[in-house]
Order: structure tokens, then sequence, then C-alpha cells
């Protein structure tokens, strides 16, 4: 099988920009390989003017097992001092994690982690432990999920600011079965291939912990009665809002269209602020064969447009229509149209139904992460993480409720219900000669503009001419394309910074952006072949999230510091450390930045977390902060309200190309089977992180 690489030449350059074809398969459906299913001729787009490694390195790997250093990496040396521009300091002093394809998780010197919770991890009582030979369905419908993504934190009890119990709530994305099952066969058709299909659903989902801090610091999972929760793909679930009984929404075990079943490929998500949970749908299309035998013409377009296959996927999840009918669109030509919204969660209360709130729209969501506005009322953000497609953000008509009592927790439950879905549209004030897809800044000295929310659909009203309130909130996509919405470079996790009021958007990356019957570089979107991504920083008018006009500009153009195409909003580019593909960020209480990669090798190092101020003399001076093992990659990032711990979902360990169980690529976190898990981070002195 392939190993790591030695060096930065030998490394394939594949699918979504190195990543490997197992990853391709599984978590989009080998979009990349395809044409994006954005084809709109959409007109606005051409004119949108030594030193820090963790003991557990050596422990576990011996002294054999050497730091491959990227040749572009200049982690700044003890003591060394970033140009000043004015303005308080971050308080990040942690020295950076050099880049490295170690097959652990890499922490600064003074820091440690420990595993949380692991897939197959039994969560509810009566669960059997976790039996790699001998996995069963009903197992894992008990069991911590496969692939954990987005984790969000919710204290139960407190000492002083210190959580010394929360619930710990984790979405868990796709799965892989070349590394789940011995002797996987993608046409199996025995009993023991079908019983692997159920397994997998049952994988799928979401997953409810409860945790309890440690005495040494970190926290781990208890086994509570109280709380603990599976959420899979076959939990019965309600569709609300306005969209919900659409005739599109109907199927033959669901004829009023108001219930489904099961979540699935659940990425990122949010936490509100009446304490629910947010998990987004993403690559939903992947699973579903027989797109193209459905009669009903607009509802084969429609499919189009969502990266729905003709026949079968490609594969990965062929075979889930031999288990259940409504994974056949021949059978059920409705049940894809269930698909693709945020889900919420009550995480305090196990028996509470899950909602997908059709009033944010259908599209592959990353996230959903909120705030509210200057009158009290929730604001949603979105992603939609498809190359050229969409950033949308939702505006509650109605204003969240205080306290938690019994009529304001029915209240605010309705919050997601009603209101506005709007489309952003990005103008460069730059002449368009000056964005030539280097990256190389124009005259002005920045990528900068100004922006608008396009409203879609308000209620029961529709913005979109010849589209109805429901047919817009089910092919959000083409509402959006009809308005002229910005075509961006994979919009993935998006979210309103509490301190300085600003909105960053993580573009993960986009190889298509100016080749050959694709659109070409704008402002916003400034680099041709963008492999690396950027961070967008978005500054909304008035200072209030509920605004229709903003102000904008790149904060980051990642990659190699060493690439003249790289901008570190201004920073001296000797001191940064090299990052790819920015997926999911959050803040820390000084308002620094925190980003996850999601980078498949694209630079020949392993994803990780990074943290980077976003104000004063350090503005641009971003630095990694851990590395995740060999073949993974870093999700979350969670801070605490004490900041005393991050956590982060490894996802994915070992997902290289010839892996198997019987030869794999990782065998982190126990020395065997690789096992995707959610770990602690914490400084060994307990003081904040990142200081």
């Amino acid at each position: 099988m392939k190993k790591r690489p030695e060096t930065a030449e030998s490394l394939p350059i594949l699918g979504h920009s190195g990543r490997s074809a197992m990853t391709c398969a599984y978590r989009c459906g080998s979009a990349c390989a395809r044409e994006a299913p954005n084809t709109s001729d959409n007109p606005y787009f051409g004119d949108i003017l030594d030193q820090v490694l963790s003991r557990r390195g050596f422990l576990k790997l011996g002294a054999a097992a050497a730091i491959v250093l990227y040749a572009g990496a200049r982690p700044s040396p003890a003591g060394a001092q970033p140009a000043r521009n004015g303005g308080r300091r971050s308080g990040l002093t942690f020295e950076p994690v050099p880049p490295n394809d170690l097959d652990d998780m890499i922490v600064p010197s003074g820091y440690d982690y420990n595993v949380v919770v692991r897939w197959g991890d039994p969560i509810l009582p009566g669960a059997p432990e976790f039996d790699f030979e001998n996995q069963t369905a009903e197992a894992q419908s008990r069991q911590f999920g496969y692939n954990c993504d987005y984790v969000a934190f919710f204290p139960l009890s407190r000492r002083g600011r210190e959580s010394e119990r929360a619930l710990l709530v984790v979405n868990h994305e796709y799965t892989n079965s070349e590394l789940m099952f011995r002797d996987f066969d993608p046409e199996g058709t025995s009993q023991e291939d079908l019983e692997r299909i159920q397994i997998e659903l049952m994988a799928h989902g979401i997953s409810v912990v409860e945790i309890r801090r440690r005495r040494q610091g970190g926290y781990e999972m208890v086994r509570s009665r109280r709380y603990n929760r599976r959420i899979t793909a076959q939990t019965p679930m309600e569709l609300t809002g306005p969209a919900a009984g659409h005739p599109w929404l109907r199927t033959s075990t669901d004829p009023e269209g108001r219930t489904v079943l099961g979540c699935l490929n659940n990425c990122a998500g949010g936490h509100t602020p009446w304490g629910t949970y947010l998990s987004g749908e993403e690559n939903f299309n992947q699973y579903f064969v027989n797109a193209g035998m459905v009669e009903d013409r607009a509802k084969r377009e429609s499919y189009e447009r969502y990266g729905f296959g003709e026949t079968l996927p490609p594969f990965g999840y062929r075979g889930w229509e031999r288990t259940e009918e409504r994974f056949d669109l021949a059978e059920e030509p409705n049940e894809g149209f269930r698909f693709g919204y945020v889900v919420e969660v009550d995480p305090f209360d196990p028996d509470f139904t899950p909602r997908k709130r059709t009033a944010l729209g259908r599209f592959k969501h990353e996230g959903a992460e909120t705030t509210l506005s200057r009158d009290g009322r929730p604001v949603a953000y979105m992603g939609d993480d498809e190359r050229f497609d969409y950033i949308y953000k939702f505006v509650s008509s109605r204003k969240m409720a205080k306290g938690n009592g019994p009529r304001a927790r029915k209240h605010n439950l309705t919050l997601l219900d009603h209101g506005t879905l709007y489309v952003a549209r990005f103008s460069g004030d730059s002449p368009q000669q000056e964005i030539d897809g280097s990256g190389e800044l124009p005259s002005d000295g920045a990528f900068d503009g100004t922006g608008e929310w396009v409203p879609l659909v308000s209620g029961e009203k529709s913005f979109v001419p010849g589209m109805s309130a429901a047919e817009v909130l089910i092919n959000t996509r083409v509402a959006a394309d009809k308005v002229g919405a910005t075509k961006m470079d994979r919009p993935e996790d998006i979210e309103r910074n509490p301190v300085n009021g600003r909105v960053y958007a993580a573009l993960t990356n986009n190889t298509r952006r100016g080749a050959p019957g694709n659109p070409g570089p704008d402002e916003a979107n400034p680099r041709t072949d963008n492999k690396h991504g950027h961070v967008l920083e978005i500054s909304e008018e008035g200072d209030d999230p509920a605004a229709t006009r903003f102000t904008w500009k790149v904060f980051l153009l990642c990659g190699d510091p060493d690439d003249s195409s790289t901008y570190f909003a201004g920073f001296d580019k000797s001191q940064v450390s090299p990052i790819s593909s920015p997926d999911n960020v959050t803040f820390d209480e000084r308002g620094n930045l925190w980003i996850a990669s999601d980078s498949a090798r694209a630079l020949p190092q392993n994803d990780g977390f990074f943290a980077v101020p976003v104000e004063g003399p350090e503005r641009g001076y971003l630095r990694q902060f851990l590395t995740v093992p060999f073949g993974a990659e870093a999700c979350g990032p969670r801070i605490t309200p004490d900041e005393r711990t991050i956590f982060c979902a490894v996802q994915h360990p070992g997902e290289v190309d010839g892996a198997s169980p019987d030869d794999p690529a990782s065998r982190w976190p126990d020395g065997e089977q690789p096992r995707p898990s959610v770990v602690s981070v914490f400084r060994q002195d307990r003081g904040r992180i990142g200081s």
C-alpha cells in the first residue's frame, strides 16, 4: 500500500488538491472528478470588481520517527518579536508546531491530550464494547459513530468558570467501508454485505455524550443514562418550516411529507443561544441511485443541479438501495429532496425529535453558526460546500425569548422556522485587469470591496420570479442562480467574531477556478487553481448581523508562505506557518481566529489547528497549534468557555489509497486499527489555551 511519502516531490496531486481517491469517493462522491453542478449562466461573477514535539510522538513511534519539515515552514524562534502596527496584542504565546507527517497528535511544548471518545465506544447503557472483528448494526446504534466532525460543548455544571460536567455533541459525517471491514466487497450481495450497510447507516448521524473534567486536565466520557444518545440515518425526524408538506417532499411511506428517516453526511453545524445543536447535511447526494430514471423532468434537472448521479454513485455507497428502497430514486423519486437541511437537536432532551429546518434552505450545508441581531433575532451563516456555489444567511423574524422556562423554550424552538433567507453578492473595487489570478494584490493594496445580502424568500413570500417560497427552499441553489449570487471557492464554515463583530468565511479551495469552461478569478476569489483556499473578513453595516449590506476583504490567501500568491493580512510571511484549505473556524475570548484545515496533503504535511490574531500588532501572524495523525483531517475546533481545553475531532485517520485493515496506514489512537476519535487538548499547568 502507499505509505507516507518521503519527499514533497512524491506526493500525488489528486482530487481536492491532493486528496486520496478513497477520501473523494466517500466524502463527496468524487465531486472533483466531475464538472461542478453549477452550470448557470450567472453574469455577475465576471463583473465582480525541534522544538515543539509532544512526548507521545517519540514514545509511540520511537527515535527513528523523524519530523518531515516542509521547506517553507519557519516557526518563529523563541523570543522572536513580530512586526508592530498598533493595537492590542493577541495573548497567543505558544510555540508553533512544525509541519510533520507523524502518526500521532502533535501538540505544543507544555501541552498534552487525551482521547475522550472513539468510534465504537459504548455510549448507551447496555451497549457492548467495541469489537472490530464482530461488528453489528444493533451494537453500532448504541456506540459512538464513525468519522466525527463538528463538536459542540454544552456545560451542565460549573465550579467558577470551569465546566466540571458538560454535554459533547458530535456529527458523524460519513463512513469508510474499506477501513471499517475486512474483505470489503462494494458489489457484495451476501447477508454479511447487507449487514455491513446497516452498520454504516448506524454509524452516520450524531452522538450526544456526557463528559466530565479530569483532574490531570481534559475530559473523559460518562456513560450517562440521562443524556447520552445516538441519532442515526434511521432516526425519525420532523420536516418543519414553509416547505414541509410540499408535494416534492412526499413519499409512499410519508404521504404527508413531514417525517423523514435520519440525516446523512452531517458535516459542521452550530450551537444556538437558546441551547440547541444544529447539524448541517452536506454531501447527501451520493447515497442515492438512479436519479436519471426519475420521470419528472423538473425533478431530474433539480437532482442534476445538486450533483446526483444518473444511475449509480461512483463508488463507496453502492448497494444501500438493496437494504432500503428509499435510496433508489427510480422507486422513491422524492426521497432525495428530503435531505440537505439543517437539523436542530435539543441535547438536553433525549426524547426530542430532531427537526429539519426547511426555512434555512436546501443545499450542501457545511454548518450553521448563529448569533443575535441588534434587536435580538437569531441569525445563521451558512456555506454551500461545492465549487462555484454560494454563501447564505438566515435572519429570523422573531426575537429570542430570554430564560429557559417551558414557555421560552417552546418559543425559541420556533425561531428557525420563520424568517428571511439571503444569498451573498460580492463586488470588488479594483479594475478587473488587476485581478489576474496570480494572487498579486491590486494597486490599492487589498482584495476588498462591498457586498449585499440578496433576499430569496421570507416566510411564504418568494423574491425569485417563477418560484414559490417552498420551491426556493427545496431548490435553493436554483433560486440563488437566478438572482446572480457570487460563485465562491467552496464556502465552508462561516462565523461571526464575538469580539470585533466581523464575520469570517473559510473558502476551502477550488482547483477549477480559471480552468477552461469555468469562471475566472474575481476580487473575492482572486486566484486561479486555488488549491489552498482563503479566508474572507466581512463587516456588516452598522455592526448588525441583520444588515443587508457589508464591506469585505481577503484576510488570508493560504498556502506555502514562500509562494508569492499567499497573503497573511500583511504580516511578515517569514514568521508564519504554512496552511492549506481552511475548513472550520472558531474564536477565543480575545477574538483570535482558530482554523481547522482539511488540506488532504495539498502541502506535504498533516492537517491541524492554527491560531491567528485578527487585530493589533500580530494581525495575520498565523501559527500551527497542533497536527493530527497521518491521513486524518482536523475537525472542530471547540474551545471551552474557561479556555482550559480545546477539542479536536480527528476524522478518518489513515484514509490513504490502498489502506485496509490488513495493511493500515495509521494505527492511531491505540496502536491497532485506526479509529476516528474526539480528543481534548490542555495545558499541563491547566492554564489558558494558546497563552
